[in-house]
């Protein structure tokens, strides 16, 4: 099992929801975040260059069994990837995946992949 962690630009949540529902992935969980990375977006305030310190994300956490975490991922990178250019743009975001070692349904008490 893992743990599938992406953070996206906010204005692609609707895309990348309709890619996972397309590729089967229907159970998802949807944060609103805030952070910076490479992505840097200048304003000018009175005439300065400022530069904010966070910027408005979307979170989406999906646990999967091992034989759609690909699956999962090119979902993931169709829906938020920017259309502007074949290799996106600085911003479109990351995907972490981490190891899930249980999963536990608390309504049935199921354990495992089971319970995903």
């Amino acid at each position: 099992m893992k743990l599938i962690t992406a953070i996206i630009r906010s204005y692609q949540m609707d895309q990348v929801r309709e890619c996972l529902i397309a590729a089967g992935i229907s159970r998802i969980t949807v944060s609103r975040v805030s952070g910076h990375g490479a992505q840097r977006r200048e304003e000018v305030y009175r005439g300065k260059k400022v530069v904010p310190n966070l910027i408005p994300k979307m979170r989406i956490e999906i646990a999967v069994n091992e034989e759609f975490v690909d699956t999962t991922i090119d979902a993931i990178v169709e829906g938020a990837k920017s259309v502007s250019d074949v290799e996106g743009e600085i911003g479109d975001g990351k995907i972490f995946i981490t190891p899930l070692e249980e999963c536990i349904r608390i309504r049935t008490g199921e354990r495992g992949g089971s319970a995903i």
